[in-house]
């Protein structure tokens, strides 16, 4: 298999010799924000929804991208096609650039953006047929007074201590609860339990990031019928629901059965669980920004 090829602003290189400063904030500091997209059947999905999210977080954070919106779609495209992705993951980073070792992002006179398209599987097959065990993390979600998680920033510090405690139960995720104890999201997927027929999600302000995946899923469950509800809930609801499940760009959707050793529902993966994964997977493999035209 030929080696991928990596765009670095604005030229690729191949993987072996792709390569940023070791004075790049992004490094330095976590300064920067990202996006993973997924593609499918030669199109990227939500093309559009996360080039405009990671303009939203580049905003927030007072950093100006190089490249218009139009461009960064085009070199999206460009980088899939370089690498023949026709199902895959592609991450898109701006970090705030070189600078020198001091904290002020005055130093870094422009951001630098790479693109890596390649494939990804999150989570064995078992699990998505099955379902998956998690755990809660103790570690809790940044409060949005501090750093925001709507913001995909390069910081990912939160989410990786909750990923080792999740890796040390012997499970592959953990659900984190904000401060006041209430369930935002996971180390790197949304939330969404069942309880009587009905669809529950945590909103945005509690703490969770407003997932590209959490908002396809929200208007597929409504077109499908389901009573969609974002409200907020602790431990003890998901304890107690019918059945759960995880969205992600790179999870898309899984079941989640069994959650600190409380069984979650019946033990397998639940009838609207089952149903939304069918209906995401079709939604997801029939539209998007082509790769090839």
């Amino acid at each position: 298999m030929e080696e991928r090829l990596i765009y670095i602003d604005g030229k690729y290189y191949p993987k072996s010799e792709a390569k940023v400063s070791v004075l790049d904030h992004g490094f330095l500091y976590g300064d920067g924000v990202f996006e993973g997209i997924r593609a499918y059947s030669g199109r990227i999905f939500k093309c559009k929804e996360h080039i405009n999210r990671l303009y939203c977080a580049a905003k927030a954070i007072d950093m100006t991208i190089p490249l218009s919106k139009e461009e960064m779609t085009s070199a999206l495209l460009d980088t899939c096609a370089k690498n023949n992705i026709k199902d895959g993951y592609i991450r898109l980073v701006v970090s705030r650039g070189e600078g020198d070792l001091g904290l002020s992002p005055t130093k870094c006179p422009k951001p630098s953006v790479v693109i890596i398209a390649d494939t990804i599987s999150l989570y064995p097959q078992e699990m998505y047929e099955k379902g998956m065990s998690v755990i809660t993390a103790s570690t809790r979600r940044n409060n949005p007074g501090s750093l925001d998680p709507q913001i995909k920033s390069l910081n990912y510090l939160n989410n990786i201590l909750a990923k080792i405690e999740a890796n040390r139960a012997g499970v592959s995720e953990a659900i984190m609860l904000n401060p006041m104890g209430v369930v935002c999201e996971c180390t790197g997927d949304n939330i969404f339990v069942i309880k009587d027929e009905i669809i529950y999600t945590p909103p945005v302000y509690v703490g969770a990031l407003d997932g590209i995946t959490r908002s396809a899923v929200i208007e597929l469950a409504e077109k499908a019928g389901y009573k969609m509800v974002e409200r907020e809930f602790t431990l003890f609801n998901v304890y107690s629901a019918d059945e759960c499940f995880f969205t992600g760009t790179a999870a898309e959707v899984i079941s989640v059965t069994n959650v600190d050793g409380r069984v979650i529902g019946s033990g397998v993966t639940g009838p609207i669980t089952k149903k939304m994964m069918g209906i995401f997977m079709e939604y997801a493999r029939s539209q998007g920004e082509p790769i090839y035209r």
